[in-house]
């Protein structure tokens, strides 16, 4: 009896410390987040004081006021909810095509192509022979640089072959039987049941969509094709040097009772180009957690 009581003391004591640990990280996480939209939302004259944390002393919304009228981040949100929506669906039909077919152990040369695919995550020729690449097929300063070369990842290309190659072989058997083609039988039978790999490697694919400005930097030109978070970094940049004023130059500033500061539309801007794909995770959280587990249990 003296033993069970210990074994449930020990556990209980467990218990606790795992519940401060995993506290501390939830805290840890979301605590500069939060400080991030509570100086967002907070008057920016205000703000210079310093001392905000976890509360807004001047409640002000002009920060967002001031981004959202801002016609080159609007035209930055069009562009990257167009390259998510568009690139998205695309890419995973790819991804999927390609995973089921080298799921096929009949496949003629699944082997080589399949090394052929892996070879490319190790070895990549660089930046300049990429461009070049890309300046030869005419995808420079386009909107098609953002779709067509991320249409496929052979990461998540293994991760969707590894979870085809898990389903019941006898469903594809059967409908063989009943006069299915491979496209039927990809369509109707394999992408349904592969939901919960395709929602997380979906999520995945949107919020690298999303969140990329490389390639907007690089890639092209036209301010009309600049991504929203091409543009953050380029607010980032410019109010960069402007957080950097003195102290006299702040007051001075406060004088003149600023509705916006720039520490004040880096942190909108930092929430504007955050909250929109934090919104999609609830509608694959479900799937999340059994899509993100494949591959881990073998037969």
């Amino acid at each position: 009896m003296d033993m069970r009581r210990s074994v449930i003391k020990v556990e209980s004591v467990f218990q606790i410390i795992l519940f401060i640990f995993l506290t501390s990280i939830i805290l840890v996480t979301l605590l500069p987040f939060w400080n991030i939209f509570v100086i967002s939302i907070n008057n920016a004259q205000d703000t210079i004081r310093g001392g905000l944390y976890f509360w807004p002393r001047d409640l002000s919304f002009e920060s967002y006021k001031t981004i959202l009228m801002d016609r080159e981040i609007l035209n930055g949100a069009k562009v990257t909810v167009l390259r998510t929506v568009i690139g998205t669906p695309l890419s995973l039909l790819m991804i999927s095509m390609l995973a089921y077919a080298l799921s096929k152990r009949t496949l003629v040369g699944r082997k080589p192509i399949t090394f052929l695919f892996i070879f490319t995550m190790f070895f990549g020729g660089g930046l300049i022979p990429y461009y070049m690449v890309l300046k030869s097929v005419h995808l420079i300063d386009t909107f098609w640089v953002y779709i067509i070369p991320n249409l496929m990842s052979v990461f998540y290309m293994i991760l969707v072959r590894t979870f085809i190659e898990q389903l019941p072989k006898e469903l594809e058997e059967c409908a063989k039987m009943e006069g299915a083609n491979d496209l039927q039988i990809f369509f109707k039978i394999i992408l349904p049941l592969s939901k919960p790999i395709l929602a997380t490697v979906g999520l995945f694919i949107a919020i690298g969509h999303w969140n990329s400005w490389f390639d907007s930097y690089v890639f092209t030109y036209k301010p009309d094709l600049k991504t929203l978070q091409a543009v953050l970094v380029k607010i980032l940049n410019q109010y960069q040097t402007a957080g950097m004023m003195s102290d006299q130059q702040q007051l001075a500033d406060s004088a003149k009772r600023m509705a916006v500061s720039p520490d004040s539309l880096r942190m909108a801007a930092t929430m504007v180009a955050t909250i929109p794909i934090m919104i999609v995770y609830p509608f694959v959280q479900r799937h999340f957690a059994q899509g993100i587990m494949v591959g881990s249990i073998k037969e």
